[in-house]
This record gives structure tokens, C-alpha cells and sequence, in this order.
């Protein structure tokens, strides 16, 4: 069974709604948009990868606004700041690639790099922070946490912006204007 397959797994087992497993869930579709990336060529390719910038944009805002007050008093403070920071070094690569020509080998590479990055800190979350929530927090809780996280997510910006990541006040302070101006980005270059 590969990664995304055992996450889906463990995903259907929780209530729907619970924010364990909306992040579960997304933590494989994101597995599965970095081999759509890497398997695909030309605009198939950039428009796979928009996919992936967007939704790990989405779903870090979140989990820095939603899950990680909440991490800091289930998993500890110093695992909820590590958590943070990754996502923060994420922010930066994620910039740097979106700037990138996906056709390009050093594209290439860096996505790569990149991805086994994503994928550990997912790693992270599911076998530490994750199962911290569900022993802490009620299962009313855990689903308005989730209910929050797919508010949140709904208003996050698309794109990266490394001046905010990693903080959660900064995050909400600057996400709302950032979504705005991210989402009639993505809205004139569909065009």
C-alpha cells in the first residue's frame, strides 16, 4: 500500500469533519500532486503544479492558524514551533519554485528536494502532532477545529508568501488582503 493509499486508509476510519482527517486527506492528495508534477510535461505540468502551490498554501495558513494553537498545549510548544518552522522553510522553496520555468532540470531538482521536505514534515504531523490532538482534544473539538481549518482555508491565500509563514498573528493579519490579491492573480492568469 503506498503512503497516500495508507493515509486515505487511516483518514475513512476517523468521523468526517474531524480535522485529523481532513488533513490526512490532504496530505495525500498532496503526495499524489507531486507525481502528477513529476509525470507530466509542458502546461499539463505547470497547471499540476499550481495545484500543489496552492493547496500546500491553503493547507499550511491552516494549520498554522487552527492546529498548531492547539498543538502547543496537546504535543508541546517545542514541537508545535518545529512544525511551524518547517513550514516557514517550505514557504521559501515553494517561492523560489513558483518563480521557476517547470520545464527546466533545475526545476526539477529542486522540486525533488522539495517533496522528500513536505513529505517528512507530513511524517511529522501524522506520528507526532496528530495523535497529540486526538488523545487531547474531544471529538466536538476535533471537529470544529475542522470546520475552522476548511473556514480558513476557504479565505488563505494561494500563493506563498514567505514574510508571514510560520506565524500564526502574522498569517491572519496579512492572509485575508494576501487570499484577495492571490485569488484575482489565479483568476487573470486562467484566463
Amino acid at each position: 500500500m503506498s503512503s497516500a493509499q495508507a493515509e486515505r486508509a487511516e483518514a475513512a476510519r476517523l468521523p468526517e469533519g474531524d480535522v485529523v482527517r481532513i488533513l490526512l486527506e490532504q496530505h495525500a492528495e498532496i503526495r499524489d500532486l507531486f507525481a502528477e508534477v513529476k509525470n507530466a510535461q509542458g502546461e499539463q505540468r505547470k497547471q499540476r503544479f499550481d495545484e500543489l502551490r496552492a493547496l500546500l498554501a491553503v493547507h499550511e495558513t491552516a494549520e498554522e492558524i487552527v492546529v498548531r494553537p492547539t498543538a502547543k498545549q496537546t504535543v508541546g510548544e517545542g514541537e508545535a514551533d518545529a512544525r511551524n518552522h518547517e513550514e516557514e522553510e517550505a514557504n521559501h522553496v515553494l517561492a523560489e519554485l513558483e518563480k521557476m520555468d517547470v520545464s527546466d532540470l533545475d526545476f526539477a531538482a529542486k522540486l525533488d528536494s522539495f517533496e522528500r521536505s513536505v513529505i517528512e514534515h507530513a511524517e511529522h504531523e501524522e506520528q507526532e502532532e496528530f495523535p497529540a490532538l486526538r488523545r487531547g482534544c474531544g471529538e466536538d473539538q476535533l471537529r470544529g477545529m475542522g470546520t475552522r481549518l476548511q473556514a480558513v482555508e476557504s479565505m488563505a491565500p494561494t500563493h506563498p508568501h514567505p514574510s508571514a509563514a510560520g506565524s500564526p498573528a502574522a498569517q491572519a493579519l496579512t492572509g485575508p488582503f494576501a487570499a484577495m490579491v492571490d485569488r484575482v492573480k489565479d483568476a487573470l492568469s486562467s484566463r
